[in-house]
Parts: structure tokens; C-alpha cells; sequence
């Protein structure tokens, strides 16, 4: 059966409800399991997501006629 896809807010919410019911511990140890296992596959959906989002941010700059031109979004490095 296809898995349906869910929108990252979707995936954040299910991921706090199983981090809830696991930081809860009232669920036998298969069944913690089975949460963990579908809380591992949000969470590298939602950072897919974020990377696929992130790499289509735009920065707006001024270019040498002081027109606003959009450029790549590059993160400065600390």
C-alpha cells in the first residue's frame, strides 16, 4: 500500500504525537518500536522537505545600478 504523503506541518505534528506517546512509556516495547521506526521516517521526510525548501531560497540584493536582483541564498559561515 502507498504511503500517503503528508505536508511538512502534517509530518511535524504526527512526529510530536509519537514523541509524546514514547516519552510517555505507557505503550508494551513492539509497540514502542513500531513508533520509533515511523517517527525515523517523518523525520528524514521533514528534513528532506527542509533541504529541498532551503535550497530554493532566494536573497534579494541590490546589483551595481541598485536594482534589486534575486541571487542563491548562500549561508555566511560563523
Amino acid at each position: 500500500m502507498a504511503e500517503k504523503k503528508l505536508t511538512f506541518e502534517q509530518a511535524m505534528a504526527r512526529l510530536e504525537e509519537i514523541v509524546a506517546q514514547l516519552e510517555a512509556g505507557d505503550h508494551p516495547l513492539a509497540e514502542s518500536l513500531s513508533l520509533y521506526e515511523e517517527g525515523a521516517k517523518l523525520m528524514k521526510q521533514c528534513v528532506a522537505m527542509l533541504d529541498k525548501a532551503e535550497q530554493k531560497v532566494m536573497k534579494l540584493r541590490l546589483d551595481e545600478t541598485g536594482e534589486l536582483k534575486e541571487v542563491p541564498f548562500v549561508p555566511e559561515e560563523s
